[in-house]
C-alpha cells in the first residue's frame, strides 16, 4: 500500500462551495426584503420601536422580531427537527435547512395576513368622545397653601437649631403621639420633614409633594410637632426663639 505526500493530496478534486453560498444568500436577502416588509407592518401594529410575533402554520411556527420596524431576526421552528434562523444579524443559515423554510414561509405570510384580518374592525364601535377628567388644581392649591405654612414655620425651627447648634447638618426628631418626626435640616434650611421614621411619609421634602389626604391628616398632629419644639426650647434655657401656634 502507498502512504500518500502531500503531492498525492494536492491532486484530490474540492467542490466549490461558492455557487452554493451565493444562491443562499441571494434567497435570504429576498426573503429578508419581504419579511421587512411585514416587520414594519408589525411596528405599527405594536406601536412599539421592539416588538416579536409568534404565528402557528402546518409546518411549525415562526417568530419574527423587529427593532425599529426593521427585521431583526426570522425564526423558524419547524414541527420536527431543530430550528431555523432564516434571517439573522449574526449568521445565515445552512441550505438545506432554508430549503425546509423556504416551503413553509408562504404559509407563514398567510398565517400574518389572518393575523391582520382577525384584527379589522375590532374598534368599530368604539367611541373616542370621553367625560372631561376633573381639575385638581383647587385640591393642589389647598395643598400647597398647608405645606407652605408648614415649611415656614418649619423654616424658623431649622434656622433656631442651626444657630444653636452651628452645625451644617442635624435633625431635631420628637414623638407626637407615638409616632416619630424627624426634620432635618443643611446650613438652616429644611431638607425634610418625615413623619413615621425611615418608611413613612415626607411631608417636606426636595422632591414630590405627600398626597392631600396624607397632608390632612398630619397637618393635624403637625401643632404638636411645635409644642415638642418648643419643649426643647425650655428644656435649653437659652435664647433660642419659641414659635407661637395657632
Amino acid at each position: 500500500m502507498t502512504s500518500s505526500t502531500p503531492t498525492d493530496l494536492a491532486d484530490l478534486d474540492v467542490v466549490d462551495a461558492e455557487e452554493l453560498a451565493a444562491r443562499r444568500d441571494a434567497v435570504v436577502t429576498a426573503i429578508r426584503d419581504h419579511v421587512a416588509r411585514i416587520a414594519n407592518e408589525l411596528a405599527r401594529l405594536q406601536g412599539s420601536d421592539y416588538g416579536r410575533l409568534t404565528l402557528p402554520t402546518s409546518g411549525g411556527e415562526w417568530t419574527i422580531k423587529h427593532e425599529a420596524g426593521e427585521p431583526e431576526f426570522l425564526l423558524f421552528s419547524p414541527s420536527s427537527g431543530a430550528d431555523t434562523y432564516v434571517v439573522s444579524t449574526k449568521r445565515a443559515p445552512e441550505p438545506d435547512a432554508l430549503a425546509t423554510a423556504l416551503d413553509d414561509y408562504p404559509n407563514f405570510v398567510a398565517a400574518w395576513n389572518d393575523h391582520v384580518a382577525s384584527l379589522s374592525g375590532v374598534l368599530d364601535g368604539v367611541s373616542a368622545a370621553f367625560p372631561d377628567p376633573a381639575s385638581t388644581a383647587t385640591v393642589v392649591a389647598e395643598r400647597d397653601r398647608v405645606l407652605d405654612a408648614i415649611r415656614e414655620t418649619c423654616g424658623i425651627v431649622a434656622g433656631e437649631i442651626y444657630r444653636y447648634e452651628n452645625d451644617e447638618y442635624g435633625t431635631f426628631a420628637t414623638r407626637v403621639d407615638g409616632t416619630r418626626w424627624e426634620l432635618k435640616w443643611e446650613a438652616g434650611a429644611v431638607s425634610y420633614l418625615r413623619v413615621g421614621g425611615s418608611g413613612g411619609v415626607y411631608l417636606l421634602s426636595q422632591y414630590e409633594a405627600p398626597a392631600a389626604p396624607d397632608v390632612r391628616e398630619l397637618a393635624t398632629s403637625f401643632p404638636g410637632f411645635i409644642e415638642a419644639y418648643n419643649d426643647f426650647v425650655d428644656d435649653l434655657e437659652s435664647d433660642l426663639e419659641r414659635i407661637e401656634i395657632g
